[in-house]
């Protein structure tokens, strides 16, 4: 087979486990008849990771390191990688090795048989993670799906073989607050599963506290769905005709006896807080999408690179 893979590899504070990652990774690849590469992103880590991997660059030039001048997050990092792969086929997986790199030779051979252009791998179980991990994760894919107009696949991550195709349409998508998983279904071509049993963590602490999953959360709503706003004007509608019936029946029961002016003021504080939450309801999801609008509008670059390794040339630093 006379084709190249990159492995896309996001890296923040990796120092524990990002020499076995490459162990491993380097392992799997020497037995694929491929042209093959490592590209690590490393994320803005303050530990030693990137020395780390400076030092398995010099004895191994198939490595490639990009870093980052601060932390800019792993959807960030992800990209960068693609921005800068040129071969005509990318793996994405993380440095933790939950994912294990073992795999990626039959993912390889999934895609040649499917004649597909993304492979995308299911989890089968999730091996260390606690129950609300867990079940937060499970619900969230649902409630994705409910809300996206692409159908997305459940219970995947970031962790896929996508070939030069995906990754020619992917470089022309300029949004700043990508969700590569779903910008990858919403792109389209045959796209497969593969089912495998993720690992616990080899090393270290997850970079994905629960802060950071809320954020992914948000951001893979807000720009893959304007459900959200449906909901939101929808709760407006039911409040105005709900107050409209209350304020006949009150109107009906002050004429015809049934209520009295002086009682129902319960009622009418609860009615009061409920109305109140809708509408900051209402305004909190307005705000959200114009505050997306606003980090469209400045036009930043999604990442800054202060120092790459490895890569042959100028016109390496020029995405597709």
């Amino acid at each position: 087979m006379n084709k190249s893979l990159s492995v896309i590899v996001p890296c923040f504070n990796e120092e524990e486990v990002i020499n076995e990652t490459y162990k491993r990774l380097k392992s799997v690849l020497s037995n694929l008849e491929l042209s093959t590469e490592i590209i690590f992103i490393n994320d803005g880590s303050t530990d030693q990771t990137e020395q780390i991997l400076t030092e398995l660059a010099k004895k191994d030039k198939s490595i490639k390191i990009i870093s980052f001048s601060r932390n800019f997050g792993h959807q960030k990092a992800v990209t960068a990688g693609l921005n800068n792969c040129k071969s005509d086929m990318a793996v994405i997986i993380d440095a933790d090795l939950q994912d294990p790199p073992e795999v990626i030779p039959e993912m390889i051979t999934t895609m040649v048989d499917s004649n597909a252009q993304v492979v995308y791998c299911v989890r089968k179980s999730r091996k260390g993670e606690g129950f609300f991990k867990k079940f937060s994760a499970k619900m969230f894919y649902r409630l994705l799906n409910f809300f996206s107009e692409v159908r997305l696949p459940v219970d995947t991550g970031d962790f896929r073989l996508v070939d030069r195709s995906i990754i020619r349409e992917f470089n022309q998508m300029h949004e700043k607050g990508k969700y590569i998983r779903g910008l990858v279904s919403w792109i389209g071509f045959k796209q497969v599963p593969f089912y495998y049993e993720r690992e616990a963590r080899f090393a270290g602490e997850t970079k994905y506290p629960f802060s950071k999953m809320l954020k992914l959360a948000t951001t893979s709503l807000l720009y893959f769905s304007t459900k959200p706003l449906k909901l939101a004007s929808a709760l407006g509608f039911f409040s105005v005709a709900f107050s409209l019936i209350l304020g006949v029946w009150s109107i009906l029961g002050k004429l015809l006896g049934y209520t009295h002016a002086n009682s129902g003021w319960t009622s009418l504080f609860v009615l009061i807080i409920f109305f109140g939450g809708v509408q900051l309801l209402t305004i909190g999801i307005v705000g959200s999408y114009i505050g997306n609008l606003f980090d469209e509008i400045k036009n930043r670059p999604e990442y800054i690179i202060d120092n790459k390794v490895n890569f042959e040339s100028k016109e390496d630093d020029k995405p597709e």
